[in-house]
């Protein structure tokens, strides 16, 4: 398999639905939207598989001291290919001069976020306000 990997902005609806619905993600279901947001990220890296998106990762950042990566998704037929560390590679990367890049990590993708450099912090929780779209 050979993945290539790209800093594009610009996807079609149907990649990222299939995409954000292969991880259960409900944004999945709002494919439109999903394009807009693409396209207003600081950052995408996105992998493929010939003409399939597998995976991808998104960040925002100050533009000076902070990055926040948004998302970080791999379609699960491609897990264990080492496709989530070389996107978060990108992003370590493309940030290498940052103070800080964050990350929120679901309590079952901690291992991951670990393996990859990041830490948990010892006094701070995330918070969330979340909108269901209509």
């Amino acid at each position: 398999m050979d993945i290539k990997y790209t800093d594009k902005h610009d996807f079609n609806k149907n990649e990222l639905e299939e995409l954000f619905l292969s991880v259960n993600w409900s944004s999945g279901h709002y494919p439109e939207k999903l394009c807009t947001a693409m396209k207003n990220f600081n950052t995408v890296f996105s992998a493929y598989d010939g003409d399939k998106l597998v995976g991808m990762v998104c960040a925002m950042d100050d533009g000076i001291m902070n990055a926040y990566v948004h998302y970080l998704l791999v379609n699960p037929e491609y897990h264990n290919q080492m496709i989530g560390r070389t996107l978060i590679n990108k992003i370590k990367d493309k940030y290498q001069d940052y103070l800080r890049i964050a990350v929120i990590a679901y309590d079952n993708e901690m291992h991951f976020y670990k393996n990859c450099g990041f830490e948990k912090s010892n006094d701070a929780s995330p918070m969330f306000i979340t909108s269901l779209w209509t």
